[in-house]
């Protein structure tokens, strides 16, 4: 279903996404951080439809839907190194950064970070070309607000 798409996304020098593909491709790196431990728990899911509702004003059954979508495609994506790689040559940093944010909102969601988590979302911060340093600062800010 999506062999075009990460076709396009992993080709040697991919053109910027289109918003919709960049949602997706997004999404599904959400997905994809939220079974890196084994668990895809249903607090997972949820935080996942809250933030792709409000970053992409989504009603409830859109981001239902997205999500969808981006668990086909984290299925279907290859590795991460060359997906995250792919999403960071198409996508702006500042997009890149908003990224990082809401993956740590889904790693915090269930109130547990495992280690599977962490190193996961420490390889894909850096592979999205965000520091370590800004990484923690965007956590730290999560975890106090929680």
């Amino acid at each position: 279903m999506f062999a075009d798409f990460l076709k396009r996304l992993t080709q040697p020098d991919p053109a910027q996404l289109p918003d919709a593909d960049a949602r997706l491709a997004l999404t599904a790196l959400l997905v994809r951080i939220a079974k890196s431990d084994n668990h895809y728990a249903p607090s997972e899911k949820s935080r996942i439809d809250q933030i792709t509702a409000r970053r992409y004003g989504l009603d409830a059954a859109g981001a239902a839907d997205l999500r969808a979508d981006a668990e086909e495609l984290e299925k279907e994506a290859p590795d991460t190194v060359r997906f995250t790689r792919a999403i960071k040559d198409a996508v702006p940093y500042d997009a890149r950064l908003g990224v990082i944010e809401a993956l740590w909102q889904v790693v915090l969601a269930d109130g547990m970070r495992s280690d599977e988590e962490n190193a996961l979302l420490r390889l894909v911060a850096n592979l999205l070309g965000v520091t370590d340093t800004d990484s923690a600062i965007v956590r730290k800010r999560i975890e106090d607000s929680a």
